[in-house]
Parts: C-alpha cells; sequence; structure tokens
C-alpha cells in the first residue's frame, strides 16, 4: 500500500511518467544555472540576466494559447512526445554553440528563445496529461504536488551539480548533460500504456476556441481570482531567482559553485513544500495555507534582501521558497480538479500565458531597477510587494468568497466547476 504522500503512484502510467520527468528535470536545471551564470559572467549585466530570462519564458507566453488549443484538439501524449524531442535537439544544439564559441551570449539567448516556443506547447500538453495518467481521480491532486516536489528536488540537485560541472567540466557539459536527460522522458514516454486516442470533433476554428477558454476563465470567479494572484506574485515577486548570481558573485564573492548552492536552496525549500503540500489530507483549507504562506514567501525576502552571512542567507531562500512553492502548486492543483474536461488545456494554457508573461516582464524590471538602486533594495521592495499579495488574499477569505474552501478531491472536475460557476 502506498503512503499518502505517495498515493498517485498507485497508477503505473504515472510512475513511468514521474520516473523520466526527474531524470529530464534534473538535467533541465543544470542547463538553466549554467545558461544565467555564463550570461552575467561574461557580460557583467544585471540587465542581460534580466533579458536571459525574458527570452526563454517570453515567447512561452505568446506560443502557450496556441499550444492550449493544440492539446484540446490534437493528441496530447503525441504532441507530448514531439515537444521532447526537439527540446533534446535544443540542448544539443547549445552545447555546441558554447563548446564552438567563447563569446556565445546572443547565440544562448537565440536557442533559449526557441526553447521557450517549444514550451509553449509542451507547458499544457504536459500539464492537461497529467490527469489522464492518473487512474483515480481522488489522487490528482497528490499527483500535482508530487510533479511540484519533482520540480524542487531537480532544482535542488541540478543547480549544485551544474556549480560543479561548471568549475570542472564546463558550460557546455552542462548542456550536454541536458541533452542526454531528454533520452530518459523520451523512453518513459514510449512505455505508457495508453487508451486508444479519440479524436475531439471540431467545430470551431482556432479563434473562436480560445476566445471560448477565456470567456470560461471570465466567468468563473475562482479561476479568474487564481490567474490575477498568480499574475501579480510573477510579475512583482518571483524575479527576484534573477538576481541570485549576483548575489552569489557580488555580495558573497563567490563562485559557480555560491551561485549553485543558492539556487539549490530555493529548489530544497521548493522541494520540502511540495511534500508538505502532498501530505495534506483531503478536505484541507487550501486557501489558508496559500494566504499563510504567501506572508511566508515575503518574510524570506525580507530576510534576505540584506543577509551578508552566506550560510545564513541560504536558510533565508529556502524559507521564501517553501512560500513561494504554494503559490505555484495550489493554483495549479485548484485548475487541474476544477476545469471542465473539454476546456483543460486551454485553460492551463492561460495560466501559462500569466505566469510567463508576468515573470520575464517582472525580470526585466527587476534587473533594470536593481541597476539603478542595486540589488538589495530591490530584493527588499520584492518582499514588500509579497507581503501586500498576502493581504489581498486574506481580504478575499475574510470577505467569505474566496476560491473553493476546501478541495473536493474526489469530485468529478465538472461538478466541481459547477459549484465554483
Amino acid at each position: 500500500m502506498q503512503p499518502k504522500a505517495f498515493r498517485a503512484f498507485r497508477s503505473r502510467n504515472y510512475r513511468y511518467f514521474f520516473a523520466g520527468q526527474a531524470l529530464s528535470l534534473l538535467g533541465t536545471w543544470m542547463q538553466k544555472t549554467a545558461v544565467s551564470w555564463v550570461v552575467y559572467t561574461q557580460t557583467q549585466s544585471k540587465l542581460m540576466l534580466g533579458v536571459s530570462v525574458f527570452a526563454t519564458l517570453f515567447p512561452s507566453a505568446l506560443f502557450s494559447l496556441a499550444g492550449g488549443v493544440v492539446s484540446d484538439r490534437y493528441n496530447r501524449y503525441r504532441v507530448l512526445l514531439l515537444t521532447q524531442v526537439l527540446s533534446l535537439v535544443q540542448a544539443a544544439l547549445l552545447a555546441l554553440t558554447v563548446y564552438l564559441q567563447q563569446d556565445a551570449v546572443w547565440a544562448i539567448i537565440g536557442l533559449s528563445a526557441v526553447l521557450g516556443m517549444i514550451n509553449g506547447f509542451d507547458v499544457p500538453a504536459r500539464q492537461a496529461l497529467v490527469y489522464g495518467l492518473v487512474e483515480d481521480k481522488a489522487d490528482v491532486p497528490n499527483a500535482v504536488a508530487l510533479n511540484s516536489s519533482m520540480v524542487n528536488l531537480a532544482k535542488l540537485l541540478g543547480p549544485a551539480i551544474a556549480g560543479f560541472a561548471l568549475e570542472r567540466l564546463g558550460a557546455a557539459a552542462c548542456f550536454g548533460l541536458n541533452a542526454v536527460s531528454f533520452v530518459a522522458v523520451i523512453g518513459s514516454l514510449l512505455a505508457l500504456r495508453l487508451p486508444v486516442y479519440k479524436a475531439r470533433v471540431v467545430t470551431q476554428n482556432v479563434f473562436d476556441e480560445l476566445a471560448e477558454g477565456f470567456r470560461y476563465v471570465r466567468r468563473t470567479p475562482a479561476i479568474r481570482f487564481t490567474m490575477l494572484m498568480m499574475g501579480l506574485v510573477s510579475l512583482l515577486a518571483l524575479p527576484f531567482t534573477t538576481l541570485l548570481p549576483v548575489y552569489a558573485k557580488d555580495i558573497f564573492h563567490g563562485t559557480a559553485t555560491t551561485f549553485g548552492l543558492l539556487d539549490g536552496a530555493v529548489g530544497l525549500g521548493g522541494f520540502i513544500g511540495a511534500l508538505f503540500l502532498a501530505s495534506l489530507k483531503p478536505g484541507t483549507n487550501l486557501n489558508k495555507i496559500l494566504t499563510v504562506n504567501t506572508f511566508v514567501f515575503g518574510a524570506g525576502l525580507l530576510l534576505l534582501a540584506y543577509t551578508t552571512w552566506y550560510a545564513l542567507a541560504l536558510v533565508f531562500l529556502a524559507v521564501a521558497a517553501f512560500g513561494m512553492m504554494s503559490q505555484m502548486t495550489i493554483n495549479l492543483t485548484l485548475l487541474q480538479t476544477s476545469v471542465r474536461p473539454d476546456l483543460r488545456g486551454r485553460v492551463i494554457s492561460i495560466y501559462v500565458l500569466v505566469f510567463t508573461a508576468g515573470l520575464p516582464l517582472g525580470s526585466l524590471l527587476v534587473g533594470a531597477v536593481s541597476h539603478q538602486i542595486g540589488v538589495q533594495p530591490t530584493v527588499l521592495a520584492e518582499g514588500v510587494l509579497a507581503l501586500g499579495i498576502g493581504l489581498l488574499y486574506l481580504r478575499e477569505l475574510r470577505r467569505n468568497k474566496p476560491l473553493p474552501p476546501t478541495l473536493p478531491v474526489a469530485a468529478e472536475p465538472a461538478a466541481v466547476a459547477a459549484v465554483t460557476a
């Protein structure tokens, strides 16, 4: 019998999916760390750090709406398989480019934009597919939380390994290892046993289907509130991670390993937060947890801002990431379990749009502001803004018109949607 925190592993398909994604994500975070370090060490520019994040995330935002329509119209499994193959090619080209060119900043940014376009189709298909991989739909929230724990464990280990690899093997090796990691996820996808795909009858054009998704979000208060809050967080608070290379190099006078450990501390906090969410009992008031942990997020950033003791900074980063994790995991859980099945891909794509548009714009903003007033005051301001967002959650709770107060994990998605409409 599976422990409660791992009950989604009862589903064979989900076990295979989880294993492949875990190995691939380890390589993904190694690549992300290497990109940030190479860009900053070659340019010494905080603004260029923001540009590198923007290059990956903004194309993902632009293409996510089309990705949502593709996910709802076509076989999500085949879409995901294709995006993983293309991601492997992108990582291999990145490794080759960095190996052949000593100054490859703009090539890195260009290939990062290519990855962003691929992700625009990958994320809606992958997130929508998870629901179908879990046999007992009561385990879907647990599967979403386990996915988050997987991402954050990779974020914990990947940057630390990347820091070591950057110093010993070089940036090209990090990118090459990421390319190899995609073999695992492609193999796991090929091993899935899925029912025969039945094509959906399409009666609308692409733009009408997109409009239908936006109307659904607008007319569903719970989902609309989720989108708004996630947009604010991704624009105003989450971009603090863009400045971690500056903390590593200029404040703590460290190396790539220093940066890798800082990034790893974010992963550790997020991993602990995701495991905490995975262990919650059905019916837990997720709104209270979301509100409290938003304040935890803000407090962690306030404590981090002017910390000059490296060991203490790692602790404060982990605290901030613990709170940050609730934002993405709980919001995505609510979407996965409450959205109409035929609209799941499109609604998730709108969520991706909000998140991936807010974060790169916020990264550019943070890079520009920190260039003018300094890194530490900027992180302090982000902490204050996170606390302000926590107050918005608190106000919504006191109005008694929040997101669904408890997560009806055993209910069918259509029934949950009817309650929230």
